[in-house]
């Protein structure tokens, strides 16, 4: 049984014509939690608070913003990390602490989140497909040199994406990671040639439903050696390019089931040709991944020069989104029992049940022919429990709203 952390209050309206279904819908409108309060941590509270609200009382006071604590040091791929390494007081450094509290938390090595799950699913695939053949690394230091993120995959340099409004800058040399690609010519000069780099991915965002500064990657490398494509009768790009579609469209219906695909010739700086995987998916063509063959100039600077390669590179929260109907990419960090406790390893596409809830608990009509609705709001935040103030302010709002476009008179 699960604990609802929360706080509720009710709020009663005489209307003559105002529908149920359009109160809820309004009062559901105005609730939607906006980013930042909706993202802050806090113990919870495992207790419940039931309080009517009268038109006379005044908001409480409102006190100072809950701001989350920072870990001070952090180990991430055997490197260990202070905040003072990450986050300056240097004109040049756009860290915030909001960011550094995000480096140690790796949503993808946790089997029962979503993101580690999806990880897992992909990782059976390529393991089943190819016999064990590539390797995994899922624990690399998101700290990466500049040469790293953006040199050494072709970024051109007046690219849009290296800007400090793009990119979290720790100085003018080294970066938070934009992508996973910024590993992709460091294992190639080490000698992998088949493998898969799953981590967290940063870059400066405005935060909606969709869009968080802080997702997770996976990138996928295979090169191939003369003797692969010699025999085949075709040239080395065109051979590559057949190998990586097979791979990808088995991996989308290992993900996804029989659906049907599309491939859409696009532009990276990295790959050429390079292509995008888009699936028929509940009723409209979605993206799946960006892919392509491995730009010749990368494999000469990593010292293969005889070899083609592929890659491919694919967001994990835009597909568990998908896969397990979750609405709000903010919800991946939550760590609220409510949210944590609805997923379990290996279980691929298990539905997120939402949480969230306005009820009306009471209704009459009066001998003037009024109606009288009373509704009951539970307002919750993802990651802890809210404070009265906060509760208090919020449902003035909510009160104010409803007057205000409904006609409605409250009491």
């Amino acid at each position: 049984m699960l604990i609802q952390t929360c706080r509720l209050r009710n709020f009663c309206a005489y209307t003559y014509s105002t529908s149920v279904a359009m109160a809820i819908s309004l009062a559901r409108s105005t609730l939607s939690p906006k980013p930042s309060m909706f993202f802050h941590k806090s113990s919870f509270r495992t207790f419940t608070l039931s309080l009517p609200f009268s038109t006379s009382a005044s908001p409480a006071p409102r006190g100072q913003k809950w701001r989350q604590p920072v870990v001070s040091v952090l180990e991430l791929g055997g490197v260990k990390i202070v905040r003072e390494d990450v986050v300056r007081d240097d004109p040049t450094n756009n860290v915030p602490d909001s960011i550094f509290a995000k480096l140690g938390m790796q949503l993808h090595r946790r089997d029962q989140h979503p993101i580690g799950i999806l990880k897992n699913a992909i990782y059976d695939y390529f393991h089943t497909t190819y016999s064990n053949k590539f390797e995994k690394f899922d624990d690399l230091c998101p700290i990466v040199s500049v040469k790293e993120n953006f040199d050494d995959v072709l970024v051109p340099a007046d690219h849009v994406s290296r800007s400090y409004n793009d990119t979290y800058y720790v100085d003018p040399q080294t970066v938070l990671r934009c992508h996973t690609s910024a590993h992709q010519a460091e294992l190639l000069r080490r000698g992998h040639t088949h493998f898969l780099v799953t981590g967290d991915v940063y870059r400066r965002d405005s935060i909606d439903s969709t869009h968080y500064p802080v997702f997770h990657q996976m990138e996928g490398v295979r090169v191939f050696s003369p003797k692969d494509w010699e025999s085949s009768g075709v040239d080395s790009a065109s051979y590559a390019a057949e190998d990586l579609k097979t791979c990808l469209e088995g991996l989308a219906r290992h993900l996804f089931g029989a659906v049907e695909m599309r491939w859409v010739d696009t532009y990276f700086p990295f790959t050429s040709p390079s292509f995008e995987l888009e699936i028929f998916f509940q009723e409209k063509w979605m993206e799946v991944l960006g892919c392509g063959v491995t730009e010749q100039e990368i494999l000469k600077r990593s010292g293969k020069t005889d070899n083609v390669a592929w890659a491919f590179g694919l967001g994990l929260e835009r597909l568990a989104m998908v896969l397990f109907d979750i609405p709000d990419i903010r919800l991946f960090w939550s760590t609220d029992e409510r949210f944590t406790s609805q997923f379990s390893k290996g279980q691929l596409g298990v539905k997120f049940k939402p949480f969230s809830k306005v009820s009306l608990i009471d209704n009459f009509t009066n001998k003037k022919g009024m109606t009288s609705h009373c509704y009951r709001m539970a307002y919750r935040s993802m990651e802890r429990s809210l404070t009265d103030e906060e509760i208090n302010d919020l449902q003035w709002k909510v009160r104010e709203e409803v007057q205000n476009k409904l006609k409605v008179i409250l009491r």
